[in-house]
């Protein structure tokens, strides 16, 4: 099976009566997302495009589902656009795809014209009542390879303008390969969606649950404000497995929730996008003692994932969680500055060779050259790895540890310091719900913003316990809500800005 839709037509076929996707409006049948998205595939198809950009300007919903899927049937790629993003960002993202065609909703048309888009505009609901056209789809099918883009995901670029990781077929499939095995996906799975769907994040349980039959509930975004309400939700709907950012997780242990409401069917944890705080999944562990828990980690440009951990032993709050190793079917490497590879316990860059790695990035011919390169390790033939920006060591156990980014490396007093070892420190402190590390670098400052129930003055004690002095921060400050941005990340962009400038 070449694309990721041959191996959905199996698993459709299998199990046409069962829930594929649902939120709280609607259900989709994998029988009726199948044909939607065979609707959706047609009318995109009868335009004549082929492995080009189709966005899709929509609200995360099994209609979107359908609409990913239908793009994938008529032979082109998708990116979800999120409408609530400002339209000068939109509009940049569209300069670099020219997209074929746009599907969105009525109510999203005034919004969307903002961005200046000016081509073919479908409509959701009218192109997933199309009547699927057989053998239009038959002819697309014979000239797809696994090689062909699936989608393509904006992520923020350093100088301000969207990068689009093109992912294919191939790398979706060779990944979801190892998730479904890794972590036992089958179609008794019921997956709690948190993540955006313009996020990599998201890319791990919808495709995992499409290849196995699993059912997708998308949690209402709303939830996470009335947390209660969120986990209500979840024992209604029996959600058995979830894939969460670690802020997420933190909202339910930081209210301690589980005294109040604990869905009985939850199984499996996963978690990847930030450094999971061991106070919170402390926390988490003990109301699930026989749950499954993992830290996975990786960026965008291998897919989603590189390296997994699954938790299997007890951590203090001090400890760094260990990102683990390589996920069977990628390999990683630690190399340093020199080019070579690191020894045991010697930080140094983190790079990934195999079939998650992504082409490139979209109509960026020097930013992909930057960041997919020749393997460092050998030079006898043309291997293309990824270069993550990432630092990271490995411990006496061989496992890896995430040590930060090469970009929020610092230098201060003279002393190489990384930002988020100051965090770690921040979140140990009893009562500190969330930390964030700054750098004013024309100030030479470093400072610290903090989310909790602990007075300034007693974390900043705190600190002293724990760090040297040239990393304390010259400023502790707290905050009545860290703010998050819309993949549920704390918001680093803004705060930076109110705090820095």
């Amino acid at each position: 099976m070449k694309t990721l839709t041959d191996h959905f037509d199996r698993i459709a076929a299998l199990y046409p009566d069962k829930k594929a996707v649902s939120d709280e409006q609607e259900t989709l049948t994998y029988g009726e997302l199948a044909q939607q998205a065979k609707g959706i595939g047609t009318a995109l198809a009868r335009t004549g495009a082929k492995r080009r950009a189709v966005s899709l300007f929509l609200h995360k919903t099994p209609r979107c589902v359908a609409a990913m899927l239908g793009t994938s049937y008529s032979g082109n790629f998708y990116v979800v656009t999120d409408p609530d993003m400002p339209p000068e960002r939109i509009r940049m993202t569209y300069e670099t795809l020219d997209p074929a065609a746009v599907i969105t909703e009525p109510a999203l048309l005034e919004t969307l014209r903002q961005t200046g888009f000016s081509g073919q505009v479908f409509l959701i609901d009218e192109v997933r009542c199309e009547a699927p056209d057989p053998a239009l789809l038959q002819e697309v099918a014979s000239q797809a390879l696994s090689t062909d883009p699936l989608y393509c995901l904006f992520t923020s670029g350093s100088t301000g303008v969207p990068k689009g990781t093109v992912v294919t077929h191939a790398n979706v499939i060779a990944y979801t390969d190892w998730f479904i095995h890794a972590f036992h996906i089958d179609s008794t799975c019921i997956f709690g969606s948190q993540t955006p769907f313009y996020f990599s994040m998201s890319v791990t349980d919808l495709f995992g649950a499409l290849r196995t039959g699993a059912e997708l509930v998308i949690l209402p975004k709303k939830f996470f404000a009335f947390p209660i309400r969120l986990l209500q939700f979840m024992e209604q709907r029996q959600v058995n497995i979830i894939y969460w950012v670690p802020s997420a997780l933190s909202i339910i242990a930081n209210a301690d929730l589980f005294r109040y409401v604990r869905p009985q069917t939850l199984k499996t944890v996963l978690f990847a996008g930030e450094v999971m705080p061991v106070k919170q999944l402390n926390y988490w562990r003990s109301f699930y003692p026989d749950a499954l828990f993992a830290n996975l980690f990786g960026p965008t440009e291998t897919t989603d994932i590189c390296t997994y951990y699954v938790v299997d032993r007890p951590f203090q709050e001090t400890e760094a969680l260990p990102i683990g190793r390589a996920c069977e079917g990628c390999q990683v490497m630690v190399i340093g500055p020199d080019g070579k590879e690191c020894a045991p316990g010697e930080e140094g860059e983190l790079y990934v060779r195999g079939p998650f790695v992504a082409p490139g990035y979209y109509h960026a011919p020097d930013k992909t050259a930057a960041a997919f390169v020749q393997n460092p390790l050998q030079q006898a033939y043309p291997e293309i790895v990824y270069k993550t920006g990432d630092i990271v060591r490995t411990n006496d156990r061989g496992e890896l540890i995430y040590c930060g980014r090469v970009d929020h490396q610092i230098k201060h007093f003279g002393y190489r310091i990384e930002l988020g070892e100051i965090e770690a420190a921040a979140m140990a402190v009893d009562q500190v719900f969330a930390a964030a590390c700054l750098f004013d670098a024309a100030g030479d400052r470093i400072l610290l913003l903090y989310e909790g129930k602990v007075p300034e003055e007693d974390v900043q004690t705190a600190l002293k316990d724990r760090l040297p002095g040239y990393m304390l921060p010259a400023m502790v400050k707290k905050l009545a809500a860290m703010p998050h941005n819309q993949n549920g990340k704390i918001d680093r962009s803004r705060l930076k800005a109110e705090y820095i400038g």
